[in-house]
Protein backbone atom coordinates (compact mmCIF):
# COMPACT_ATOMS: atom_id res chain seq x y z
CA UNK A 1 0.00 0.00 0.00
CA UNK A 2 3.00 2.46 -1.42
CA UNK A 3 0.67 4.52 -2.88
CA UNK A 4 -1.41 5.90 -0.06
CA UNK A 5 1.61 7.72 1.40
CA UNK A 6 2.22 9.74 -1.90
CA UNK A 7 -1.12 10.80 -1.72
CA UNK A 8 -0.06 13.44 1.03
CA UNK A 9 2.76 15.96 0.41
CA UNK A 10 4.40 17.00 3.76
CA UNK A 11 2.51 20.58 4.67
CA UNK A 12 2.73 22.69 7.39
CA UNK A 13 2.96 21.24 10.95
CA UNK A 14 0.43 22.97 13.45
CA UNK A 15 2.93 23.88 16.80
CA UNK A 16 2.53 23.52 20.13
CA UNK A 17 -1.07 20.88 19.89
CA UNK A 18 -1.73 17.52 21.16
CA UNK A 19 -1.81 16.36 17.35
CA UNK A 20 -0.12 16.78 14.35
CA UNK A 21 -1.72 18.11 11.30
CA UNK A 22 -0.39 17.63 7.71
CA UNK A 23 -2.44 19.41 5.02
CA UNK A 24 -3.34 16.94 2.20
CA UNK A 25 -3.08 17.55 -1.85
CA UNK A 26 -7.33 18.08 -1.17
CA UNK A 27 -7.35 21.91 0.28
CA UNK A 28 -9.24 21.69 3.07
CA UNK A 29 -9.16 17.86 3.99
CA UNK A 30 -6.31 17.05 6.96
CA UNK A 31 -4.89 14.41 8.26
CA UNK A 32 -4.47 14.21 12.00
CA UNK A 33 -2.53 12.34 13.85
CA UNK A 34 -2.85 12.52 17.40
CA UNK A 35 -0.03 12.11 19.94
CA UNK A 36 -0.35 8.74 22.20
CA UNK A 37 0.44 8.46 25.35
CA UNK A 38 1.56 4.57 26.21
CA UNK A 39 2.96 1.78 28.60
CA UNK A 40 2.67 -1.60 29.61
CA UNK A 41 -0.80 -0.19 30.78
CA UNK A 42 -2.30 0.21 27.33
CA UNK A 43 -2.59 3.96 25.97
CA UNK A 44 -4.36 7.44 26.05
CA UNK A 45 -4.85 9.71 23.51
CA UNK A 46 -7.60 12.91 23.23
CA UNK A 47 -9.83 11.79 20.17
CA UNK A 48 -12.04 15.04 20.37
CA UNK A 49 -11.18 18.34 21.78
CA UNK A 50 -12.87 21.66 20.28
CA UNK A 51 -10.02 24.11 21.38
CA UNK A 52 -7.71 21.90 19.44
CA UNK A 53 -9.65 21.52 16.34
CA UNK A 54 -9.88 25.37 16.26
CA UNK A 55 -6.60 25.37 16.62
CA UNK A 56 -5.96 22.96 13.71
CA UNK A 57 -8.56 25.39 11.66
CA UNK A 58 -11.66 23.05 12.45
CA UNK A 59 -14.15 25.63 13.74
CA UNK A 60 -17.14 23.48 12.97
CA UNK A 61 -20.05 22.68 15.45
CA UNK A 62 -20.50 18.36 15.22
CA UNK A 63 -24.14 17.21 16.11
CA UNK A 64 -23.86 13.51 15.78
CA UNK A 65 -21.53 10.96 16.63
CA UNK A 66 -22.09 7.91 13.79
CA UNK A 67 -20.52 4.44 14.69
CA UNK A 68 -20.58 1.30 12.06
CA UNK A 69 -19.07 -2.24 12.01
CA UNK A 70 -18.25 -3.95 8.46
CA UNK A 71 -16.64 -7.01 7.15
CA UNK A 72 -13.97 -7.29 5.11
CA UNK A 73 -14.53 -6.01 1.28
CA UNK A 74 -17.38 -4.02 2.61
CA UNK A 75 -17.11 -0.31 0.23
CA UNK A 76 -19.58 2.01 1.77
CA UNK A 77 -19.39 5.24 -0.52
CA UNK A 78 -19.34 7.86 -2.28
CA UNK A 79 -21.71 9.31 0.04
CA UNK A 80 -22.70 13.13 0.05
CA UNK A 81 -25.82 15.66 1.11
CA UNK A 82 -27.73 17.90 -1.27
CA UNK A 83 -28.85 20.62 1.46
CA UNK A 84 -27.50 19.37 4.60
CA UNK A 85 -23.69 19.12 3.56
CA UNK A 86 -21.93 17.44 6.42
CA UNK A 87 -18.48 17.74 7.27
CA UNK A 88 -17.05 14.37 8.83
CA UNK A 89 -14.28 13.40 10.94
CA UNK A 90 -13.52 9.71 10.55
CA UNK A 91 -11.86 7.53 12.77
CA UNK A 92 -11.31 3.29 12.87
CA UNK A 93 -11.13 2.20 16.56
CA UNK A 94 -11.29 -1.49 15.77
CA UNK A 95 -9.29 -2.91 12.51
CA UNK A 96 -8.85 -1.10 9.17
CA UNK A 97 -10.17 0.34 6.52
CA UNK A 98 -8.92 2.81 3.33
CA UNK A 99 -10.87 6.06 3.93
CA UNK A 100 -11.60 7.95 0.62
CA UNK A 101 -12.65 11.53 -0.36
CA UNK A 102 -13.36 13.22 -3.34
CA UNK A 103 -13.38 16.56 -3.82
CA UNK A 104 -16.91 17.43 -5.45
CA UNK A 105 -16.53 21.56 -5.32
CA UNK A 106 -17.43 22.82 -8.80
CA UNK A 107 -14.75 25.51 -9.39
CA UNK A 108 -12.55 23.73 -7.27
CA UNK A 109 -8.64 23.07 -8.87
CA UNK A 110 -8.76 19.88 -7.55
CA UNK A 111 -12.56 18.94 -8.80
CA UNK A 112 -13.02 15.43 -9.36
CA UNK A 113 -9.52 14.17 -8.02
CA UNK A 114 -9.48 11.72 -4.72
CA UNK A 115 -7.67 11.46 -1.59
CA UNK A 116 -7.36 8.30 0.16
CA UNK A 117 -5.76 7.38 3.26
CA UNK A 118 -5.28 4.04 5.47
CA UNK A 119 -7.32 4.67 9.09
CA UNK A 120 -6.78 2.00 11.86
CA UNK A 121 -6.94 0.88 15.64
CA UNK A 122 -3.28 0.56 15.09
CA UNK A 123 -2.26 4.03 13.89
CA UNK A 124 -5.02 6.10 15.47
CA UNK A 125 -5.16 8.27 12.70
CA UNK A 126 -8.37 10.65 11.68
CA UNK A 127 -9.32 12.46 8.73
CA UNK A 128 -11.25 15.71 8.40
CA UNK A 129 -13.42 15.84 5.62
CA UNK A 130 -15.02 19.19 4.93
CA UNK A 131 -18.58 19.72 2.92
CA UNK A 132 -18.02 19.79 -0.18
CA UNK A 133 -16.92 15.87 -0.46
CA UNK A 134 -17.84 12.81 -1.26
CA UNK A 135 -16.76 9.99 1.17
CA UNK A 136 -16.56 6.58 1.27
CA UNK A 137 -14.03 3.58 2.73
CA UNK A 138 -13.58 0.10 2.16
CA UNK A 139 -12.52 -2.60 5.02
CA UNK A 140 -9.27 -4.16 4.72
CA UNK A 141 -9.12 -6.02 8.21
CA UNK A 142 -11.74 -8.82 8.91
CA UNK A 143 -13.72 -6.29 10.82
CA UNK A 144 -13.65 -2.55 11.26
CA UNK A 145 -15.76 -0.52 13.80
CA UNK A 146 -15.71 3.36 12.47
CA UNK A 147 -16.80 6.51 14.34
CA UNK A 148 -17.06 9.34 13.26
CA UNK A 149 -18.79 12.99 13.80
CA UNK A 150 -20.59 14.80 11.25
CA UNK A 151 -21.31 18.61 11.23
CA UNK A 152 -24.86 18.29 10.46
CA UNK A 153 -27.87 15.64 10.82
CA UNK A 154 -28.40 12.40 8.76
CA UNK A 155 -30.94 13.57 6.34
CA UNK A 156 -31.32 10.71 3.95
CA UNK A 157 -34.04 12.69 1.72
CA UNK A 158 -31.03 14.63 0.80
CA UNK A 159 -28.44 11.96 0.83
CA UNK A 160 -26.47 11.30 -2.70
CA UNK A 161 -24.02 8.88 -4.03
CA UNK A 162 -21.24 8.41 -6.33
CA UNK A 163 -20.53 5.04 -8.14
CA UNK A 164 -17.27 3.80 -6.10
CA UNK A 165 -16.07 2.73 -9.29
CA UNK A 166 -16.76 5.35 -11.20
CA UNK A 167 -14.46 5.19 -14.38
CA UNK A 168 -13.54 9.41 -14.74
CA UNK A 169 -12.46 9.06 -10.68
CA UNK A 170 -10.17 5.98 -11.28
CA UNK A 171 -9.96 5.50 -7.41
CA UNK A 172 -7.31 2.64 -6.47
CA UNK A 173 -9.25 0.64 -4.06
CA UNK A 174 -6.49 -1.35 -2.87
CA UNK A 175 -9.36 -4.39 -1.51
CA UNK A 176 -8.83 -7.98 -1.91
CA UNK A 177 -11.47 -9.76 -3.50
CA UNK A 178 -14.66 -8.60 -4.83
CA UNK A 179 -15.68 -5.44 -2.74
CA UNK A 180 -19.54 -5.95 -1.06
CA UNK A 181 -21.83 -2.66 -1.76
CA UNK A 182 -25.28 -2.32 -0.20
CA UNK A 183 -28.28 -2.29 -2.92
CA UNK A 184 -28.57 1.70 -2.73
CA UNK A 185 -24.70 2.12 -3.52
CA UNK A 186 -25.19 -0.18 -6.43
CA UNK A 187 -27.57 2.67 -7.89
CA UNK A 188 -24.64 5.55 -7.57
CA UNK A 189 -24.40 7.82 -9.97
CA UNK A 190 -21.57 8.55 -12.40
CA UNK A 191 -19.90 11.82 -11.55
CA UNK A 192 -20.30 13.53 -15.00
CA UNK A 193 -24.21 12.97 -13.89
CA UNK A 194 -23.98 13.90 -10.01
CA UNK A 195 -25.33 16.52 -8.21
CA UNK A 196 -22.50 18.62 -6.92
CA UNK A 197 -20.97 21.87 -4.73
CA UNK A 198 -20.22 24.95 -6.27
CA UNK A 199 -19.21 27.04 -3.43
CA UNK A 200 -21.02 27.21 -0.70
CA UNK A 201 -23.84 26.46 -3.32
CA UNK A 202 -25.50 22.95 -4.79
CA UNK A 203 -25.82 22.86 -7.88
CA UNK A 204 -27.05 20.30 -10.84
Amino acid sequence: MDNISSEFWRGQFFEDLPVDVVKTKLEGVLLLKPKVFGDDRGFFYESYNQRTLAGCGITSLFVQDNHSRSRKNVLRGLHYQIGQPQGKLVRAVVGEIFDVAVDIRRGSPTFGQWLGQSLSAENKQMLWIPPGFAHGFVVMSDWAEVLYKTTDYYAPQLEHCIRWDDPDLAIQWPHQGEAQLSAKDLQGKWLRNAEVYSGGVEIP
